[in-house]
């Protein structure tokens, strides 16, 4: 305190305008509210969640997740050449440089100018050579708005949180591709299952139609049987179409997720029986709001609308501008020739709203009104994140039962028809026995396809609720 006295004492008349206007710039508080984050009431455990854990699915990189090389090789191509993420980078970078343009207002404002005139005394706003002829003038000019009000510093922290709210949106982008791409993966896989249950299932009618067709001509069997054979092989043959339609279009999808063009996928067959994601507990609720990129960023986006109110609230008090010139104005053309006048000039200017006609309340009002909304959308996010999380883990577990008893009845249905092929070719049974077994072991093989498929979609659903896989890897 003492320096500081020492310090006043010693200054001038100037000196002391300068440190006046800079103690009430560091004293000066912002105004408007200052952030704090809402209070949320989270459930101490997921629902359908037997035993809430610390640890969880959702801290689990991508790749340690998805342990398939052709699944991992697509999601490193999807996160680089994908457009939405490429669009996500694009907009970070457009909210960074906003950020630096708004907090520049922070600091001085240094230029310069100059002119090249000639006339008797010629006055147009700026120092003159008071002589005929021509002359030059060249000046360097400071600009600086005192931040008393703390306008400047809201707009700043507002860019600031928007900033912020763009990489989020950017981490949302790339945990949500990385789960278009798993799922689009797991779908074709299964795509290809069940083609090839269909061409299993038509070669197995084609040889019970060759069964039957050699017992009519011997003239055991009759013409029914194998015209219900021919039936039965020419729906099984009907699908193989319509797979492959469906088989190419899920192709074309993969590769526009990975920018690329339409076109085939490399893939092995039979993939779909050799996927297997490891079943790690969801974990706490609370590490969710931290973790998933929308409600950081329904949160960031909160923080700029309560900057916005404190931004409008410094409407209503006037601006303190300094400005400074310091230049020389030289006849001749020759800033270096003689007769060189000295041109300087300082200033503070003081403006403010007086009457409005309302407008500063309705930005005021405006301002208070999208805080709301941000609020609500930040804490509709929390409970649809606790919604999704909790719809996954019940799908993942009763989907896991299904599966159990799926796979039992395909045992089952592949005993009974062997079983009824065989007590036909002996002559124990007619042929409505064996078309019959057949007839539900095809469906219960896609069946369990599908279930096989919804349950790997449902962990990838999980891990996609539990805000995972926008991590990017470490080289």
């Amino acid at each position: 305190m003492a320096h500081l006295r020492r310090l006043w004492s010693r200054a001038n008349g100037p000196a002391k305008f300068v440190i006046c206007i800079l103690f009430l710039l560091l004293a000066g508080c912002a105004i408007g509210p200052n952030y704090h984050r809402p209070n949320v009431h989270a459930p101490p455990a997921f629902r359908g969640d037997a035993v809430a854990l610390t640890n969880s699915m959702g801290d689990m990189p991508w790749w340690q997740l998805f342990q398939d090389p052709t699944l991992q090789a697509l999601i490193a191509t999807a996160l680089t050449n994908n457009y939405d993420a490429r669009l996500a980078v694009a907009r970070v970078e457009e909210a960074r440089a906003i950020l630096a343009q708004n907090r520049s207002y922070l600091y001085p404002q240094v230029g310069y100018e100059g002119s090249v005139a000639a006339g008797t005394n010629a006055v147009s706003g700026t120092p003159f050579y008071g002589g005929d002829g021509q002359y030059v003038y060249g000046a360097g000019t400071v600009s600086w708005e005192i931040d008393l009000w703390g306008r400047l510093r809201r707009l700043t922290e507002a860019s600031q949180a928007e900033f912020f709210a763009s990489q989020e949106a950017r981490h949302n982008v790339t945990i949500s591709l990385v789960a278009n791409v798993a799922q689009t993966y797991f779908q074709l896989l299964a795509l290809d299952e069940e083609l090839l249950i269909a061409q299993e299932s038509t070669n197995s009618f084609g040889e019970s139609l060759k069964i039957f067709s050699e017992r009519l001509r011997g003239g055991v069997s009759s013409k029914l049987e194998t015209a219900s054979a021919s039936a039965a092989l020419a729906s099984a043959s009907a699908t193989i179409p319509e797979l492959r339609r469906q088989i190419v279009i899920q192709e074309n999808q993969l590769r526009v997720l990975l920018g690329e063009n339409p076109g085939p996928i490399l893939r092995q067959r039979a993939a779909l029986l050799t996927e297997l994601l490891p079943d790690v507990p969801p974990g706490l609720p609370s590490a969710l709001l931290r973790r998933r990129p929308d409600i950081r960023q329904a949160e960031d986006l909160l923080r700029a609308a309560n900057a916005a109110i404190g931004l409008a609230q410094a409407d209503f008090y006037p601006n303190i501008n300094l400005t400074g010139l310091l230049g020389a104005v030289t006849p001749q053309l020759n800033l270096f020739a003689s007769g060189t006048v000295t041109a300087w000039n300082v200033a503070a200017t003081l403006t403010g709203p007086i009457f409005q006609g309302g407008r500063l309340k309705g930005q005021l009002h405006q301002a208070r009104a999208q805080w709301s909304e941000a609020l609500f959308q930040y804490r509709a996010a929390i409970l649809t994140a606790f919604q999704e999380v909790s719809d996954s883990i019940t799908s993942r577990d009763q989907l896991q039962l299904e599966r159990i008893e799926q796979e039992r009845a395909v045992a089952a249905y592949e005993e009974a028809v062997q079983v009824a092929r065989q007590r036909y070719t002996a002559g124990q049974a007619n042929y409505y026995e064996l078309l019959q077994e057949q007839q539900q072991l095809f469906p219960a093989e896609t069946a369990l396809t599908q279930t096989r498929l919804n349950r790997l979609l449902a962990i990838v659903q999980l891990y996609l609720a539990l805000g995972g896989g926008w991590q990017v890897p470490a080289h």
